[in-house]
């Protein structure tokens, strides 16, 4: 079996020491990098052959924060997958490590099986929140948009709502469009239809529109 190559990022030794020991011990994933700061954790990797397929980089890590670091990394390396690993479950950090392009997002506080649920997700292209967030994202959403949004309405079509679960764990247009066998451009179409149907402003709405309707469930 082909194991999961992961870069580690956390400046904590003995919390990293310990998440390398989980990671290393399951039969489909194996930490090929461990750092102390997201400066480290760029640098690495840059120069790891072959690249790592998902970076789990702290927040809260100092010379460059994880937020700053899974910018830069996409920028860098747009195939790594981000998954974060903190102790905030403050909906500003989640929101923004979303919109950074993280794929993931796990406390570190919630039961070890979370962060490698995570990882699964991530390097299989799809998007991740721990399970202790989804209950509060899914609250977010529908005070904003009411309580009858809670399941899917009528007037919102199969496809499009295949559309938005696609976009919802990750998948861009372009892979979007060879799964469902039609053109990017009917894809942009369906997501437009079904984002002023449900007033989703963006990909934050999007996944926690996706959390209501059971899309990221643990792989």
């Amino acid at each position: 079996m082909s194991r999961i190559r992961v870069l580690l990022a956390e400046d904590h030794d003995t919390v990293r020491q310990g998440l390398k020991l989980l990671i290393d011990a399951q039969p489909d994933m194996a930490v090929v990098a461990d750092v102390s700061n997201g400066h480290l954790a760029l640098e690495r990797a840059r120069t790891l052959v072959p690249s790592p397929e998902v970076a789990v980089l702290d927040i809260a890590m100092p010379e460059l924060n994880g937020l700053m670091a899974t910018r830069a990394m996409i920028e860098l390396l747009p195939g790594v997958a981000i998954v974060a690993l903190t102790r905030y479950s403050d909906d500003a950090y989640v929101q923004a490590m979303l919109a950074a392009g993280a794929r993931g997002y796990v406390l570190k506080q919630s039961d070890p099986s979370e962060l490698l649920h995570g990882i699964r997700a991530a390097a299989a292209g799809q998007t991740y929140l721990d399970s202790a967030l989804t209950a509060r994202v899914a609250d977010a959403f529908v005070a904003r948009h009411g309580r009858a949004e809670r399941s899917r309405p009528p007037h919102i079509t199969d496809r499009e709502a295949e559309v938005l679960r696609l976009i919802a764990i990750g998948h861009s247009n372009k892979e979007i469009a060879g799964q469902l066998d039609i053109s990017v451009k009917t894809v942009e179409v369906h997501k437009a239809n079904a984002m002023r149907k449900l007033n989703l402003r963006g990909r934050i709405d999007i996944v926690r529109y996706a959390v209501l309707q059971g899309w990221l469930q643990d792989p």
